[in-house]
């Protein structure tokens, strides 16, 4: 559903069509995971800047974005469900290898 709904325009970017209303996406603890490991990987220079289509590389600002993914994991430590700890656990694990990767 998601893909028609970009497809024909209805719903500017970062919207979803619920309820036949432009909202934002459910708050959820896996979106806010995923939506600071995708400012790690633009500044990683592994994802293009949507406007220019260029890539970024600025490793302080990806090391900032994976230590606070960090701190997030602390101070949620215990709880989490299962599917959320696995979550941002694998996350950091895949973004630590590419950081380490980028400073090569």
């Amino acid at each position: 559903m998601a893909n028609d709904e970009k497809e024909c325009g209805k719903c500017p970017e970062g919207t979803v069509l619920k309820d036949g209303k432009c909202v934002m996406p459910e708050v959820t603890f896996a979106n806010l995971v995923i939506s600071l490991s995708s400012s790690a990987l633009y500044h990683l220079g592994e994802i293009k800047d949507p406007v220019t289509g260029k890539t970024v590389k600025d490793l302080i600002l990806a090391k900032h974005s994976i230590d606070t993914l960090k701190m997030l994991q602390e101070k949620t430590q215990g709880n989490l469900d299962g599917d959320e700890a696995e979550l941002i656990e694998n996350v950091l694990y895949d973004l630590r290898l590419r950081y380490v990767k980028a400073k090569e």
